[in-house]
């Protein structure tokens, strides 16, 4: 059976729908606050993990869920995303 363009064109757009998002992201544990006003203030991951006596690879974790919880791909995102919800104040 041939569909017509029409079919086509709304199975096409039914597709390019993205899933709902919640509203708010999750919040942030007081342990990936501590870590983002560390980065916050310009320590890197090694810096940190000496800073709170825990591991690179601790903070890096702690670092992707927070990039999770808050939708961004990225560092400059992350502290925009944080400044712009008030996660973060500027002093």
């Amino acid at each position: 059976m041939a569909r017509t363009a029409k079919t086509k064109t709304k199975l096409s757009l039914a597709n390019l729908t993205p899933p709902p998002r919640k509203k708010r992201p999750e919040s942030l544990t007081s342990r990936e606050k501590e870590i983002l006003e560390l980065i916050w203030a310009g320590f890197k991951n090694k810096e940190i993990g000496q800073r709170l006596k825990i591991s690179v690879k601790t903070v890096e974790a702690h670092r992707a869920n927070m990039m999770k919880k808050m939708r961004v791909s990225n560092t400059a995102q992350l502290l925009k995303t944080a400044i712009q919800d008030g996660t973060i104040r500027i002093r």
